[in-house]
């Protein structure tokens, strides 16, 4: 993913909602949102290239998501990828037990019903815990005031206090081409083919948003991934919705 909000467990009735794009070359391959043959327990789309994911949850009651982190120079083509992580986490592994550190920079969510942890290993490796909350992420540090992650961020909150009925409707926001006025701009060089200021979707033939994501589950574990798809001429071009229940 490249700009994502999540609120976790500030909500009476939403333990958790994510709503978030990945921006990513058009070119490179990758398969729809889907519970995976190999683990129809996952849920997920997939990397055709490397083979792992962006963002997942597990029936198991897991939920895991990896942004990039840029200002570190690209990507070392001899380390493990990125997206594994998040399979791996899925799958079950302990955020404390993967070693972060041998991974291109990078930054990690990795939650299940009752823990969320927060991971980086840039400039040097870090987890905490993340407190119940609304937070945002893109290609910086948690939270850093980048324009689109608040903006993505007050969209979030302002249909947290509404009616909250509804997850599909964060998806118009998700859409926003509008720049925001608000925020302080990167303050390092971007990694990837795209301007510094940028808003939380991005039109560009070669490089660009792919799809809008939107997961959102009940504190009785009854849960929606919802994803939009887009081709490189910024169209929609499929959607995909899955329901399933997090076990206790």
């Amino acid at each position: 993913m490249c700009v994502l909000a999540l609120a976790w467990n500030a909500h009476p009735r939403w333990g958790l909602v994510v709503a978030g794009n990945r921006d990513e070359y058009h070119a490179r391959p990758a398969a729809p949102l889907a519970r995976w043959d190999d683990d129809p327990s996952l849920i997920a789309g997939r990397d055709l290239q490397s083979g792992g994911t962006w963002m997942g949850v597990s029936e198991a009651g897991r939920f895991a998501v990896v942004t990039n982190l840029r200002g570190h120079g690209g990507p070392e083509p001899h380390r493990p990828s990125r997206g594994a992580l998040v399979t791996d986490l899925l799958a079950g592994a302990d955020p404390d037990g993967i070693a972060i550190e041998a991974y291109n920079p990078v930054n990690l969510i990795a939650l299940d019903s009752w823990r969320a942890r927060f991971l980086s290993n840039r400039p040097a490796a870090l987890r905490t815990d993340l407190a119940p909350g609304l937070y945002g992420l893109s290609n910086g540090t948690l939270d850093e005031p980048w324009p689109k992650t608040l903006r993505l961020k007050s969209i979030l909150l302002e249909w947290l206090t509404g009616a909250a009925e509804n997850p599909a409707l964060l998806l118009d926001g998700l859409r926003e081409e509008v720049l925001p006025d608000i925020g302080v701009d990167p303050d390092t060089p971007s990694d990837m083919p795209e301007p510094n200021h940028s808003p939380i979707f991005i039109r560009d033939r070669r490089y660009g948003t792919r799809c809008s994501s939107v997961v959102a589950i009940e504190r009785n574990g009854r849960g929606r991934f919802i994803e939009r798809r887009f081709d490189s001429e910024a169209r929609h071009s499929g959607d995909s919705e899955l329901e399933f229940r997090w076990k206790d």
